[in-house]
């Protein structure tokens, strides 16, 4: 894909996201996104022929532990768009910029409505009746440890 499209796709996901565009720079294929309060990253563009992946990379050190999703969604099999890749960067920062996780919230919505049930008294034999812990004072392998038998 052309870099100016590219660029376009790119202020079109910064209109609906916290982030902006502040350098496109054709000649590196280089696109640098910035937040408040201080997120940061950039995206390397691969030329079209060359079959390379997008890279994502950020100068703070403040924000490049949160990429790593992005970078091993990039580097998974397959080839990404750079809107999937701007997806991962943007659901990667949601912590730094204040925002609560999507994936957090469709759980607790998906399990609005399911009651937790209480074990009965009468029904233990069918659940864990015992629990072994490994003593972990003297235990050299997993094969080498002993353990404990606790009942519950």
């Amino acid at each position: 894909m052309a870099f100016e499209a590219l660029a376009e796709a790119a202020e079109r996901w910064c209109a609906r996201t916290p982030f902006q565009l502040i350098a496109a720079e054709e000649t590196e294929r280089r696109m640098d996104f910035y937040a408040e309060p201080g997120v940061s990253f950039y995206v390397l563009c691969p030329e079209a022929a060359c079959g390379d992946n997008f890279h994502v990379w950020s100068e703070s050190e403040d924000c490049l532990p949160f990429l790593q999703l992005a970078q091993d969604y990039i580097s998974s099999c397959g080839k990404k768009t750079l809107h999937e890749i701007l997806e991962k960067v943007f659901k990667s920062f949601r912590p730094l910029l204040g925002l609560p996780d999507v994936d957090d919230d469709a759980f607790e919505e998906y399990n609005a409505d399911v009651e937790e049930e209480e074990p009965e008294a009468d029904h233990q034999q069918m659940g864990v009746s015992s629990l072994s812990v490994i003593n972990q004072g003297q235990c050299d392998s997993w094969l080498g440890c002993q353990t404990e038998v606790l009942d519950l």
